[in-house]
C-alpha cells in the first residue's frame, strides 16, 4: 500500500521529477510527458518542427557510435560544434543547422528520461514552453486525463555536481504550463500537480523568470543567451514531439 500511494492514485494528471519519478509514475500512467526546457525539450520542438526524427539517447561518448548504427546525424555537445558538424543541444544552433533526416540528440537529463521511458512502450511526449498549450490540448483530444488514462508529467530537473537531482525553475514552470492545459481532465489534477501549478499563479512573467533562475544565467553567461530567448517563447508553438518506438516524431 505504502507503494501505490507514490503513484498518486484517482487524479488524471499527476506530477513527479526526474528519473525515478518518471519510472513510479511509468507503472501506473497512460502517458508521459518530459518537461526539460533548457534544453532537451525544446531542442526536440526545434528539430521536429523542421521535420527532424529525433532520437533521445542517455549522454555518453556512446551516442556517436548508436547514431552510426541507425543511420542519424549525432548531436554533441554545444561548446563541440564545428561548422562542418553544427548540430548540438542547443535550440539555437539546431534553428540553423542544415535539417538531417534522423538526430540522436543526446542529454543527461530529459534526452535520459525519454529514452528510458520509451522501454515503457507508453506514448512520451516532449514539452516546453514554446509548445505546452499544443501539448495539453493534444492529450485531451486523444483521451488521456481519466483516472483510468492518467498523464504524468515529469520536470526533468538539472544535476548537483555529485549527479543527484537539482530540482530547476525553468522545469517546473514548463510543467505548470502543462498542467495549466490540462486543469479541466475529467481525473482532475493530483495534490502533487496542483501545487506545481500554483508555481505558475504566482510567477507573473515567466520569460523573466526563467532568464533570472540558474540556469538561465548559467547558459546566458556561457554565450548561449540565445538557446534562453527561444526557449521562453510561451506558447508560440503547435508542435507535438511524440516518442514511439524510440523515435521523436510529430503527432
Amino acid at each position: 500500500m505504502a507503494a501505490a500511494v507514490y503513484t498518486q492514485p484517482g487524479s488524471g494528471a499527476r506530477f513527479e521529477w526526474g528519473l525515478a519519478g518518471a519510472a513510479e509514475l511509468g507503472r501506473v500512467c497512460a502517458a508521459l510527458v518530459v518537461v526539460d526546457v533548457l534544453s532537451f525539450t525544446t531542442a526536440v520542438e526545434v528539430a521536429v518542427a523542421r521535420g527532424m526524427r529525433v532520437h533521445p539517447f542517455p549522454w555518453g561518448e556512446q551516442a556517436a557510435e548508436y547514431a552510426v548504427r541507425v543511420g542519424a546525424v549525432a548531436a554533441v555537445g554545444r561548446r563541440r560544434t564545428t561548422p562542418d558538424h553544427p548540430w548540438s543541444l542547443s535550440p539555437a544552433a539546431l534553428s540553423t543547422a542544415p535539417a538531417v533526416a534522423d538526430l540522436v540528440l543526446p542529454s543527461p537529463n530529459g534526452s535520459a528520461i525519454s529514452a528510458a521511458a520509451s522501454a515503457t512502450g507508453l506514448p512520451v511526449v516532449a514539452a516546453c514552453l514554446r509548445n505546452a498549450r499544443a501539448v495539453g490540448r493534444w492529450l485531451r483530444d486523444e483521451g488521456y486525463g481519466s483516472t483510468d488514462a492518467p498523464i504524468g508529467v515529469i520536470a526533468a530537473g538539472e544535476r548537483w555536481p555529485d549527479g543527484s537531482l537539482r530540482p530547476s525553475v525553468e522545469d517546473q514552470l514548463g510543467a505548470a504550463c502543462v498542467l495549466d492545459a490540462l486543469s479541466g481532465v475529467p481525473g482532475g489534477l493530483s495534490v502533487e500537480a496542483a501545487v506545481a501549478l500554483a508555481a505558475l499563479a504566482s510567477t507573473p512573467d515567466v520569460p523573466a523568470a526563467v532568464r533570472g533562475s540558474v540556469s538561465g544565467r548559467e547558459l546566458a553567461e556561457g554565450g548561449f543567451a540565445g538557446d534562453v530567448d527561444i526557449a521562453v517563447a510561451v506558447g508560440v508553438s503547435d508542435v507535438v514531439p511524440v516518442l514511439r518506438q524510440g523515435v521523436f516524431t510529430r503527432a
